[in-house]
């Protein structure tokens, strides 16, 4: 089933738009079927799960950390992590830049945007967005990729199409604004409900969990 999920999602994905298969709360055993398919990208949002899954699998996975990252869980995630697709507040990335540091390792990373009035959704307005890119040269260890995004989690297609219009605005502005920043390319937005409406606003990656493993295992 694995095999066949893959398949139909990539028969209609655009080239130059990665699929982040969203492993999280399923087996190894599960990755390992995706990845015997050609899957190489995958993500994770609990620090243990992932790490445990990142030394255990093949070492040539792309591993993308999708959730919430308390920064006394760092040292779990950032020594696998291709790509922290969640940083959601400036404490966070102080962090992840001070851990870089130390590590001598540059992390790259996705700001997350908080849009709508879900008052459970971590991240950044757009106006602190702009804020933070302003201040970019002060990260010396981070490398600032892009932006990552939810819609509002309704059956309203409209709604949902209107959420991922003020990111992508937002992604070309800060584009616009910062063409110093050379590496900020990548949109991450689009999951399992709703990643087709996602293709009409460009993104570069969906992450797509459910309609590839089924409902969690654990």
């Amino acid at each position: 089933m694995i095999a066949y999920n893959l398949e139909n999602i990539l028969k209609e994905l655009p080239s130059g738009v990665k699929l982040v298969a969203v492993s999280k709360f399923h087996p190894m055993e599960a990755i390992l079927e995706a990845y015997q398919e050609g899957q190489r990208a995958f993500g994770e949002n609990r620090p243990q799960e992932f790490a445990a899954k990142a030394v255990q699998l093949p070492p040539d996975i792309e591993w993308h950390f999708l959730g919430h990252l308390q920064t006394n869980k760092l040292k779990l995630v950032l020594p696998y992590a291709s790509l922290v697709e969640s940083i959601d507040t400036v404490h966070l990335l102080e962090a992840v830049n001070s851990w870089g540091e130390k590590n001598g390792k540059v992390i790259q990373v996705l700001i997350e945007v908080h849009i709508g009035a879900e008052e459970t959704k971590q991240g950044f307005t757009p106006a602190e967005v702009k804020e933070l890119l302003s201040h970019a040269s002060d990260y010396g260890s981070v490398e600032f990729r892009g932006l990552m995004g939810m819609a509002s989690h309704t059956d309203d297609e409209a709604a949902v199409r209107a959420d991922f219009a003020i990111i992508k605005a937002l992604f070309d502005e800060c584009r616009a604004l910062y063409p110093g920043l050379a590496s900020f390319d990548q949109l991450s937005i689009g999951m399992s409900g709703d990643w087709r409406l996602a293709l009409d606003y460009g993104c570069t990656e969906v992450r797509i969990g459910t309609a590839i493993f089924g409902s969690r295992q654990y």
